[in-house]
């Protein structure tokens, strides 16, 4: 049973589906805006929005807890402007538009996108 299970396995496990994540948030906060399949995007849209708002808060720890999550110092300024562009917006930074289905395997694909 599933009762209470939060996370999408997304046909991987653990480890990859970290990495996964880390490396999808990085070329987000890089490009902002990423092109990928619905369910990786919504699963990503979970860790962007933790991070935009620990980015927020702007202290020492969680600056921390963004570096532990991300493990990259480089994408670390790209957070700082976007936190400050939504300083008084309380929640829902980013937004998924849904894609025509992809050609080859059919899989719903999904743009991840700022809300400006």
């Amino acid at each position: 049973m599933r009762h209470r299970v939060k996370v999408r396995k997304l046909g991987r496990n653990r480890s990859h589906r970290k990495a996964l994540t880390k490396n999808m948030a990085i070329s987000f906060f890089h490009h902002k805006e990423i092109k990928t399949t619905e369910a990786k995007a919504k699963e990503l849209q979970v860790v962007v929005e933790k991070i935009i708002t620990l980015g927020k808060k702007g202290d020492l720890a969680s600056y921390r807890r963004i570096n532990s999550i991300l493990n990259h110092s480089a994408s670390m300024k790209r957070i700082k402007e976007i936190s400050e562009q939504y300083r008084d917006r309380n929640g829902g930074y980013t937004r998924i538009i849904k894609l025509p289905p992809r050609t080859g395997d059919n899989a719903s694909m999904a743009i991840l996108k700022l809300v400006q």
